[in-house]
């Protein structure tokens, strides 16, 4: 029996050796079999052992709490500074630190800095920063610093036990006896342990200075804690290894999205940085909900999980405009495709004008085989010279409708088709002045994409739900796709991709609504538009609250809080704004 052999060595052992096998048969027998075992001693001796048992145990136990804290813990922060509370409650160390390796620099960087004493508590979660500079793991020839404790064990992975720092050999304690002149602390006893990760990579150092006994007198840490804080800080390498792989998997999840946004962007020079300003306006508004404490947001307040889940479906809202032809996304005129037809047009009008021109000859060099006098060459002449002021009206009318400043009325539709109806002559056959499609697109009546155009535009909603719902977010994260394609879903039920009404549409999604349509008004890079006045803008959003596009509380929010102006001067143009 393991206890029972236990028990035969804890007869013969001294009392320093006695808690070190009690810790043995715990971990191999558990508190139970223990427990059991020692029924058989005489009274004295039972009691003794119990209570021995039941110390250890209480740090077993101790330990797994802590470990489940460490698992559990997913802000490296606030991890960071667990490690070096729980350690300090373990060894009843008077002050404690924690650094962290950067292989790059080859450095110790200090992480947390706690002192009970001089009641200092820096990093982490503190607000607290640190200023003190890194220890360097080598010198400038590339030697390795052993000199200095911390470095030492981080290069090592030893354990360093020194029951006094100033008569310590081996070690350089400049740096502890500098802080001690200069704050009139004494620095004693001194326990410096490696923390490793899986692959046995030293990834972090913590030190312990000043255990406290139980009169309050500095004492050198024993060994048996030593084993327990090394326990810790097995664990504690784990939970931070873990969460420093949680971190990174998140920063990648970050930089890809992010490089994906900035992709989309540079496909057009127009809509480059609107999707980093729609996720700047949207988390100006989310934050503002959650110190609003009257009216009704005063009860809404989004968690870290929901401001992070929306801030990603800010930055996904525009993926689907990855599938969106460009010549359709950057349309700046009617007539515009992979390039802009009004050339097209422009070279066929000098076409038209050639063969005014040329009508004109064939006509006077008739009348002059004929006889005709000088009076009748002069009103052919003039006659040719109105078509042609009338063709360069036209031409000059037709341009104009190319760009979409001045909304196309019946009157100038029914202009388009009536110069579109015209005829010329070309190599024996015969042209209209305007194509079908040249007519359909200038006849635009606002804007620059046809009905067919808008459609490919607006598909976008719904390839970004598609391309969302593939990648497997987590729970905390699952809404993104829905947050990020419902950005032009309208309460009135009339958006799209899903036609969703005011009851099914999520808060979320109509702030982004109102963070989307608020920049794509203010924009001062559009090419179809002149940069919006402030005031028309503000205008606008009224407008669109009436007819129950967007939400009016969200709209409310926005511009009584003042969030817009606080946006606009930092973003819009000095012309776009008005007293």
């Amino acid at each position: 029996m393991i206890l029972q052999s236990k028990i035969a060595e804890l007869a013969a052992a001294s009392t320093a050796d006695i808690e070190k096998i009690l810790d043995d048969a715990i971990i191999k027998s558990g508190k139970a079999g223990c427990r059991r075992a020692i029924e058989s001693l005489s009274c004295p001796i039972k009691a003794m052992f119990a209570d021995l048992i039941g110390v250890q145990a209480s740090l077993v136990d101790r330990l797994t709490e802590i470990g489940l804290a460490l698992s559990g813990e997913t802000r490296v922060e606030r991890l960071l500074e667990m490690i070096v509370d729980e350690a300090r409650v373990l060894t009843k160390a008077d002050a404690g630190t924690l650094y962290i390796v950067d292989k790059d620099s080859r450095k110790l960087n200090f992480s947390i800095l706690q002192n009970d004493t001089m009641k200092v508590r820096m990093g982490g979660s503190s607000g607290n920063e640190i200023s003190l500079p890194p220890v360097p793991l080598y010198s400038a020839g590339n030697k390795p610093n052993k000199s200095n404790v911390s470095s030492y064990c981080a290069l090592t992975g030893e354990t360093v036990n020194i029951a006094d720092v100033y008569e310590a050999d081996g070690f350089d304690f400049t740096g502890p006896r500098k802080y001690d002149a200069a704050t009139g602390y004494r620095s004693k006893s001194m326990l410096v342990l490696a923390l490793k990760n899986h692959e046995q990579d030293i990834i972090g150092v913590l030190q312990l200075l000043n255990a406290v006994g139980d009169n309050g007198e500095i004492i050198e840490f024993s060994d048996n804690i030593v084993d327990i804080v090394g326990s810790l800080a097995s664990q504690a390498a784990i939970a931070l290894t873990n969460t420093q792989l949680i971190q990174g998997l998140k920063d990648l999840l970050y930089s890809v999205i992010q490089s994906i946004a900035a992709a989309i962007d540079a496909k057009s020079p127009y809509t480059n940085g609107h999707i980093e300003r729609v996720v700047t306006l949207t988390m100006m508004i989310a934050d503002k909900v959650n110190l609003t404490t009257e009216g009704i947001y005063a009860d809404v307040e989004f968690a870290e999980d929901e401001l992070e889940e929306l801030k990603l479906a800010a930055w996904m809202h525009d993926v689907g405009k990855i599938s969106i032809p460009e010549h359709v996304v950057d349309k700046s005129t009617k007539l515009e495709t992979i390039f802009d037809r009004c050339e097209l047009v422009d070279v066929r009008f000098r076409l038209i004008f050639e063969t005014i021109k040329n009508k004109q000859l064939e006509e006077t060099i008739a009348a002059m085989a004929v006889g005709a006098d000088a009076e009748q060459i002069s009103k052919i002449e003039m006659h040719y010279a109105v078509k042609m002021e009338r063709a360069e009206d036209d031409r000059q009318f037709i341009l104009s409708c190319n760009v979409p400043k001045e909304f196309m009325s019946d009157e100038r539709i029914a202009r388009v088709e009536e110069i579109a109806a015209r005829t010329y002559e070309s190599g024996g056959e015969t042209f209209n002045w305007l194509t079908e499609d040249e007519v359909k697109n200038l006849c635009i009546r606002k804007g620059t994409l046809t009905a067919e155009e808008r459609k490919v535009i607006e598909s976008h909603a719904q390839i970004t739900l598609e391309m969302l719902n593939r990648l497997p977010f987590p729970k905390r994260l699952s809404r993104v796709p829905e947050y990020a394609s419902g950005h032009h879903e309208k309460l009135d039920g009339s958006g799209y991709p899903k036609g969703l009404t005011e009851k099914e549409l999520p808060l979320q999604a109509r702030i982004m609504a109102v963070a989307d349509i608020f920049e794509a008004l203010t924009a001062k890079d559009r090419p179809y538009k002149e940069p919006m006045k402030l005031a028309q803008a503000i205008k606008i959003l009224g407008f669109m609250v009436k007819d129950r596009h967007i939400d009016p509380d969200v709209c409310s929010l926005f511009i009584e809080s003042g969030l817009y102006m606080e946006y606009a001067k930092r973003e819009l143009d000095p012309s776009q704004f008005e007293e």
